[in-house]
C-alpha cells in the first residue's frame, strides 16, 4: 500500500463526509437565519428559541434524507472491502 492509496482513501473518505454532511448542515443554516430574522423582527431575543425548530427541522431532514446519506456511506464501505485484497500487499 503505498501512500497515493492512503491519500485517495481519505480524500474519498472526506468526500463522503461532506456530501453527507451537507444537506442537514444546510437545513440547519437556513432554519437557524429564518428564527434570527423572526427574533430580530419581533424583538424577541430568547436565545433557546432556535432550538427547537432546528432540531425539528434536522429530524424531518434525517426522515427525507436518510436513506440516500445511508446509501452514500454502505457505497463507500463496500468499495472500501471490494479493494481490501489490493490494500493489503
Amino acid at each position: 500500500m503505498t501512500i497515493n492509496d492512503v491519500t485517495a482513501i481519505m480524500s474519498r473518505g472526506l468526500y463522503v463526509v461532506v456530501i453527507t454532511a451537507a444537506p442537514i448542515l444546510l437545513v440547519s443554516l437556513v432554519v437557524g437565519l429564518i428564527v434570527s430574522i423572526f427574533q430580530t423582527v419581533t424583538s424577541i431575543q430568547e436565545q433557546t428559541l432556535t432550538f427547537v425548530p432546528k432540531i425539528l427541522a434536522i429530524f424531518l431532514a434525517l426522515i427525507i434524507l436518510g436513506h440516500w446519506m445511508l446509501d452514500n456511506m454502505v457505497e463507500y464501505m463496500v468499495q472500501l472491502w471490494n479493494d481490501f485484497s489490493v490494500y493489503i500487499k
